[in-house]
């Protein structure tokens, strides 16, 4: 039976993501959080009682912490999804962003290359465990912004242009020095926008729901015309189960769901499905360094392991909008 640890369980897509394994398999799930603002342990309150979860407040940069976790529970996978997300903080203060993006990242490689490595003296020996893996959970920000042409492949120059971006592009590079210094077991998906159920409420989905529902003003920055690729979270959480089953160790896969949509269209397609006016929209300034375009070619994650996307956009955003009705009558 696996033992996987994930990290940043709490937040909304760790736990859909738990959600989604413990339904679909009798693994052993232990989740490391250290519930800031966007981790909610009322997201899990459904399976909190369920024998297969465990739950650990802590830092993922705490290394006794993590290298406890490693030995008590014989950890043989690792999903990482810890991180600092929000840009507009990332520009405000960035320095936690490289505390837990960065170091927290390297803390949880030293951790499982110690405790999975048959042979401690030996640290360049490539005498891992069969069955073990270190997943990284990444964004298509790391890339950079695009032109009105063309998608980001694994092969695209990452090209960050945010503190939060320029983080989680230097995880990942870490993440591939432990595999190629180490042999280390290891994946990294770069996904694409997410949206769905337990999104925490200053992300632009929720928000605009929640201020419509409430006849509030809904901040656009700019002129609302940047594009991105949305996907159901259920989705990118199936995305990454297929990984850490099927996926090529050493590979990235990049994760999206073939629906480019500028952020003016999003927050109009939720004002007309609640029947509000448009007048609520806000102009505001628009974000120092705002990436024009992001769109993903998904197409290795496709033909290697046989994984597509099943929400169309209007059955997804009319499912979340639907949750969140629900949630906030």
């Amino acid at each position: 039976m696996k033992n996987i640890l994930v990290t940043g369980g709490a937040g909304f897509i760790g736990s859909n993501f738990i959600r989604h394994m413990l339904s679909s398999y009798s693994y052993n799930i232990i989740n490391l959080d250290l519930l800031t603002y966007a981790g909610n342990l009322t997201n899990l309150s459904d399976i909190e009682k369920n024998k297969n979860y465990t739950f650990v407040k802590g830092d993922i940069c705490n290394r006794n912490l993590v290298e406890n976790l490693f030995d008590k529970y014989a950890i043989d996978t690792v999903i990482n999804f810890a991180a600092e997300t929000h840009v507009d903080r990332s520009i405000e203060d960035p320095d936690i962003f490289l505390e837990t993006n960065v170091l927290g990242t390297q803390t949880l490689l030293h951790a499982a290359k110690n405790a999975w490595k048959e042979n401690s003296e030996d640290q360049y020996s490539r005498t891992f465990n069969e069955g073990v893996r270190f997943l990284q959970v990444s964004t298509d920000e790391v890339y950079g912004s695009l032109g009105e042409k063309g998608k980001f492949t694994e092969k695209s120059p990452l090209s960050p242009n945010s503190p939060y971006s320029a983080s989680k592009a230097s995880a990942d590079l870490l993440v591939m020095a432990y595999y190629q210094t180490y042999g280390m077991p290891v994946n990294i998906t770069r996904c694409s926008n997410n949206y769905g159920p337990f999104q925490f409420p200053d992300k632009l989905i929720p928000l605009a729901i929640r201020n419509s529902m409430k006849n509030k003003c809904i901040p656009i920055y700019g002129d609302g015309m940047q594009v991105r690729d949305w996907i159901h979270v259920k989705d990118h959480c199936d995305a990454i189960d297929k990984v850490i089953h099927q996926g090529v160790i050493g590979r990235i896969y990049n994760v999206g769901g073939n629906n480019e949509k500028t952020n003016l269209e999003i927050v109009k397609t939720i004002l007309d499905y609640l029947n509000k006016s448009e007048d609520l929209i806000s102009y505001v300034k628009d974000r120092p360094g705002h990436d024009r375009r992001y769109a993903i070619d998904y197409s290795r994650i496709q033909t290697e392991l046989g994984w597509n996307p099943r929400y169309t956009f209007k059955e997804g955003i009319t499912e979340t909008i639907n949750w969140y009705l629900r949630q906030y009558p």
